[in-house]
C-alpha cells in the first residue's frame, strides 16, 4: 500500500516493504513503483523503499521548473530522513541510477552501498541516448497526443528503435496516453536534457560497494555506459543480463539474481 511524504508543499507518493536492510531503490523515467518490484527480489532481509518522483506514479508535479535529477535526489533523501533510515543501498533504473549516482557523491553518508541498474547516465547531461526522450516531450508540448504519436510514430528515431530496440520504442509510446500531457512532456525535456551533476573524478572517488546492471539490445540504457560506470568505480561489479526485448522472464530472472547476490551479505 502506497504512503504520501509531503514535501515542500509537493505531495509525492511512495512505498516501502519488508523489514532489515535499507534499501532505497527508484525507478526510471516515465515509471513508477511497480516498475522497481518487477525486479527487486523477494529477501525477507531487506526493507525496500521506493518514492514515486515528481509527475510520475501517484506523485504531484509540484513547479516545473524544479523538474530535475536534483531534485528528485533532495526528495529521495529527505524521505530517507522522514523515515529514520540512516545509511542505506541506494540504488535504481536508469533515472533511478542517476538519482542513486548524484547521491552516492553529494550525500555520502546516506549511501552504504550503490546500485546502477541500467544507466542512461554517466556524467555527461544531455545525453545523446536520451534524445528519444527529449523528441516525445517536445512533441507532447506542441501537439495533441494524437498528433504528437502520429509524428512520432513517423520519426527517424522511432524507426531505429523499431530496428534496434523496440523495448526502448515500446516504453516511448506509452508515454502518449499520460494524463496532463503537456506537464508530462515538460518533465520528459526537463530530465532528459539534465544530467546526474557529478564528474567522472567524483565517480572515480566512490568508495562503497557498488553493482552495476545492464544488457545489450537497448539504445537508452546502453551496455558501454554500464561498462564505463563500472570501469571507473573502484569497487564496482559488472552483472550483465539478458535484455528485456530478448526475453522478458530471463531479464526478470537474472535481474533478481543479481540484486540478491549483491544484497545479501549486506543484510
Amino acid at each position: 500500500m502506497k504512503k504520501t511524504f509531503s514535501r515542500d508543499g509537493v505531495d509525492l507518493a511512495y512505498r516501502e516493504v519488508g523489514t532489515g536492510l535499507p534499501v532505497i531503490f527508484q525507478h526510471g523515467l516515465g515509471g513508477d513503483e511497480a516498475q522497481v518490484a518487477d525486479v527487486f527480489p523477494d529477501l525477507p532481509v531487506t526493507r525496500r523503499v521506493t518514492l514515486e518522483c515528481r509527475g510520475q506514479g501517484g506523485s504531484g508535479y509540484g513547479p516545473v521548473e524544479q523538474l530535475s535529477i536534483a531534485t528528485f535526489a533532495e526528495d529521495v533523501d529527505a524521505l530517507a530522513d522522514d523515515l529514520g533510515l540512516g545509511p542505506a543501498v541506494v540504488g535504481g533504473i536508469s533515472m533511478g541510477a542517476a538519482l542513486a549516482l548524484r547521491l552516492a557523491v553529494h550525500r555520502p553518508a546516506r549511501v552504504r552501498a550503490l546500485v546502477l541498474a541500467r544507466p542512461a547516465w554517466v556524467s555527461q547531461a544531455a545525453p545523446a541516448n536520451m534524445r528519444p526522450y527529449a523528441v516525445v516531450g517536445d512533441l507532447l508540448m506542441r501537439h495533441s497526443p494524437q498528433d504528437a504519436r502520429r509524428l512520432f510514430d513517423d520519426s527517424a528515431v522511432a524507426g531505429e528503435l523499431a530496428r534496434l530496440a523496440p523495448d526502448n520504442l515500446g516504453s516511448l509510446q506509452g508515454f502518449f496516453t499520460r494524463p496532463d500531457p503537456v506537464l508530462f512532456g515538460r518533465l520528459l525535456s526537463a530530465i532528459a536534457g539534465d544530467g546526474p551533476g557529478v564528474s567522472e573524478a567524483d565517480i572515480r572517488a566512490i568508495a562503497v560497494p557498488t553493482l552495476v546492471i545492464g544488457h545489450d539490445h537497448d539504445l537508452v540504457h546502453r551496455l558501454d555506459d554500464a561498462q564505463t560506470l563500472a570501469g571507473l568505480i573502484p569497487s564496482a561489479r559488472l552483472c550483465t543480463i539478458t535484455a528485456k526485448s530478448q526475453d522478458r522472464a530471463a531479464y526478470r530472472l537474472e535481474f533478481r539474481a543479481c540484486l540478491s547476490e549483491f544484497l545479501e551479505p549486506l543484510a
